[in-house]
This record gives C-alpha cells, sequence and structure tokens, in this order.
C-alpha cells in the first residue's frame, strides 16, 4: 500500500469528506495538522503549491483536495492509485450489464 499523507485543519468539512472516502476504503493515512504547527503549512505550500486544505499525497503523486480524490474515485482510478486493483490500460472503464445483454440471441 502507499504511503497516504493527508494535510487538515481542525475546522474543515473537505477534510473529514476525505477522511471518510479513505475509511471506506480501509486505507491508513498520516495527517498533518497545518493549524497546529505552521511549518507544516509552508511543507504543504512546497509540496502541492495550493493554500487550501485537504491537500492529498498518495505516495508521490499529489491528487489535490477532497473534490480532486472523489473525481478519481467515480472515474475509477483512485483503487488503483490505493493499491486496491491492478491499475488498468488507459481509457478503460469498468462494465456494466444491461438489460439488452440479458435478452437471447
Amino acid at each position: 500500500m502507499p504511503e497516504i499523507v493527508m494535510y487538515t485543519t481542525a475546522m474543515c468539512p473537505y477534510c473529514v469528506r476525505a477522511k471518510m472516502l479513505l475509511q471506506r476504503k480501509g486505507m491508513n493515512w498520516e495527517e498533518k495538522r497545518i493549524d497546529l504547527d505552521h511549518g507544516l503549512m509552508s511543507e504543504m505550500l512546497q509540496r502541492s503549491k495550493r493554500r487550501t486544505v485537504p491537500q492529498i499525497f498518495i505516495g508521490d503523486h499529489h491528487v489535490g483536495g477532497y473534490d480532486d480524490m472523489a473525481e478519481l474515485d467515480a472515474m475509477g482510478q483512485l483503487d488503483p492509485m490505493l493499491g486496491l486493483v491492478a491499475a488498468g490500460m488507459p481509457g478503460d472503464t469498468p462494465h456494466t450489464r444491461d438489460s439488452s445483454e440479458d435478452a437471447p440471441t
């Protein structure tokens, strides 16, 4: 499993949502509270070039904030990054059955 680092603050609803998403996937992460250690704010700015929280890193990859991570999840790209499933080919999308596939031929 890749290392996950999340920069957060105490009063941040998007931070809560990001943690809930990772928790649902059974992941562990390192939380860095920039409101408790202002040196971490400088670290976050240097790594992400962004001032908002959360800022999420999976391994060396900067995911961005909660909305960015949720979008990756919706597109089926988050689980491979987390090591939960094998990465597919670019452009692969999960196949879902529709009622036309149930009709006899």
